[in-house]
């Protein structure tokens, strides 16, 4: 995002620590790095991950996010997710509620694209996307897809090893050449100022659905309610991305996202 300025984040929020993980130790099989990645996986499940070496794919990812953005709402609902249960597609502002009332709805727009579709491409799997992701479906989203596999197949190599798993088990729940829901997600989300900001999130607490979760975060904004806790933490911005471990649910999923011009993108494996 070329002349993009973005904001410091704020030091008044209520903010949860941590650890920094090394992907170069890792994937050499540094025993100490290991075991901080174990626990960091078990305890609270998200951490920081350096020298991943995703770092222009995941630039690429936020340049294709804004370009498909700025294309007209006309143009962006042509390609709208729809009520079939299908995540693919563009996710338009206010389309899910963000509490049970249904009082409030959600802050975010969404354009995701299949893993299946990205990797094929130009063959159709699932669905056709806007111009400006067609545009860079080989040259940046194909990429990213496969960069942030290799960092994800390390990361599970270990955990099968933690959990006793034969070698290859998780990799083999998650492959590459599988069709599934895995998806590579550029997400925007608009500012807002005042008691808006407080008292409604810009998309309701969840899960993410997959086993291993790729954020990279600009500006801020992702929460997580640590064990133990009833309140939302935010995670400070960092330039290193953050990953969320969710092992019982080994789905696939993809997810590049930006919020607020955008600011994050994520990987979940």
């Amino acid at each position: 995002m070329p002349g993009t300025t973005l904001p410091p984040f704020p030091d008044d929020v209520r903010t949860h620590p941590l650890l920094i993980i090394d992907y170069d130790l890792i994937k050499a099989g540094d025993t100490e790095e290991v075991n901080r990645l174990w626990k960091a996986a078990t305890t609270l499940g998200f951490w920081y991950l350096k020298n991943h070496g995703v770092d222009q794919e995941v630039s690429d990812m936020f340049d294709m996010g804004a370009e498909t953005m700025a294309l007209p709402l006309e143009e962006r609902m042509k390609f709208e997710q729809g009520d079939n249960g299908q995540t693919f597609g563009y996710k338009k502002l206010g389309a899910q509620a963000t509490d049970a009332s249904g009082k409030f709805v959600d802050n975010v727009e969404f354009i995701n694209i299949s893993k299946d579709d990205a990797l094929a491409y130009p063959q159709v799997v699932h669905i056709t996307y806007p111009s400006t992701v067609n545009a860079r479906m080989e040259n940046t989203i194909a990429p990213f897809v496969r960069k942030a596999l290799d960092v994800t197949y390390v990361i599970l190599k270990i955990f099968d090893d933690k959990l006793g798993l034969p070698e290859g088990t998780l990799e083999s729940l998650n492959a590459m050449e599988d069709l599934s829901g895995c998806e590579a997600r550029c997400t925007r989300s608009l500012p807002r100022q005042g008691k808006a900001v407080a008292e409604t999130p810009s998309l309701a607490p969840h899960t993410d659905f997959g086993t291993l979760s790729f954020l990279h975060n600009r500006l801020g904004g992702l929460q997580v309610m640590p064990p133990g806790h009833d309140e939302w933490s935010y995670i400070r911005n960092s330039p290193f991305p953050v990953m969320q471990f969710a092992i019982l649910q080994m789905r696939c999923l993809f997810s590049a996202e930006a919020f607020c011009n955008p600011t994050f993108t994520e990987l979940c494996t």
